[in-house]
């Protein structure tokens, strides 16, 4: 018998509410038990020192400052791998608005387990609220324009899908999930084979599974209207000026989706949407987000 706690009784299956969650029900039992392991929370030598096994409270996962939440999967998870017998009740769905001291998640359960899973349910809730709360905040920015924010693949190895399902919480729109999903022709693609746009979107065509995007990146006028002639679908506008925006969104005219890209902050994307562009992506939503501020309270049986 483990030294913290009794024997794991088959684990329920991780509650996915939110539509779209991406892990199945096993794959998220497995991810968490590898970050407790992680973390040693079957062994918690302070835990085991200070409390008794058979001591129960209550206790309740807190925003300390407003934002968006997600990830709750995975902290009903690590509460329920500690402690099966848990009760849980979801106050803050993935994808809800909360103010700062608002109840994300009620715990009545054993001390040992709800101390135990504690660090590793608040990485996840943090790490992906922190997410939803920045998308949902350049989300707002952009009211009332055409256009969409969307993510980019610079993500947390082997987090990916998490953290793109975040940006989805908070309202984003994900851009290709990896190097498969879509054709992405950039600066160094064309650089590798002379700046040729037209062979690169024909050779692509060749390759790519019939169906998918095409998409060029574009750092001129020039070569906005090079990609329009080669038949890409999409052009990505990468680091061009305001009047370099509505120009090339201009000659685009319905033609091809518009992607504005470089440098996008919250101070700048109202203006970088005004332009007239499809859709803007913003790096920072999953390599710059800080985390969203939520800490357990126990308030003891």
């Amino acid at each position: 018998m483990n030294a913290l706690h009794p024997p794991l009784r088959p684990t329920p299956p991780a509650s996915h509410p939110r539509a779209g969650f991406p892990l199945s029900a096993e794959d998220t039992t497995a991810r968490v038990r590898a970050a407790l392991q992680e973390d040693e929370a079957f062994n918690d030598v302070s835990t085991i020192a200070t409390v008794m096994g058979a001591r129960e409270v209550r206790g309740a996962i807190v925003a300390r400052r407003a934002g968006v939440i997600a990830g709750i999967p995975l902290a009903i998870e690590a509460f329920r791998q500690l402690d099966p017998t848990i009760t849980v009740r979801v106050d803050a769905e993935d994808g809800t608005h909360v103010k700062a001291g608002d109840p994300v998640l009620s715990l009545t359960g054993h001390a040992r387990g709800m101390l135990s899973a504690e660090r590793t349910a608040l990485n996840y809730l943090q790490r992906l609220s922190g997410i939803a709360t920045l998308t949902a905040r350049f989300v707002d920015a952009i009211t009332g324009s055409r256009a969409q924010i969307l993510d980019t693949r610079k993500t947390t190895p082997g987090w990916r899908t998490l953290e793109k399902y975040a940006v989805r919480a908070g309202g984003g729109t994900n851009h290709r999930l990896d190097l498969r999903s879509g054709v992405l022709i950039k600066d160094n693609h064309l650089a590798a084979i002379g700046g040729d746009i037209a062979t690169a979107v024909t050779r692509a065509r060749q390759i790519a599974v019939p169906g998918t995007p095409v998409q060029v990146e574009c750092d001129t006028v020039a070569q906005v209207e090079a990609a329009v002639a080669a038949g890409a679908d999409w052009v990505l506008l990468d680091n061009m000026s305001l009047d370099q925006l509505r120009d090339a969104v201009a000659r685009c005219a319905g033609r091809v989706v518009t992607e504005a890209s470089g440098g996008v902050t919250l101070d700048t994307v109202r203006a970088i949407a005004d332009t007239g562009v499809d859709r803007i992506s913003v790096g920072a939503l999953t390599h710059s987000a800080p985390a969203l501020d939520l800490g357990l309270d126990f308030d003891g049986l």
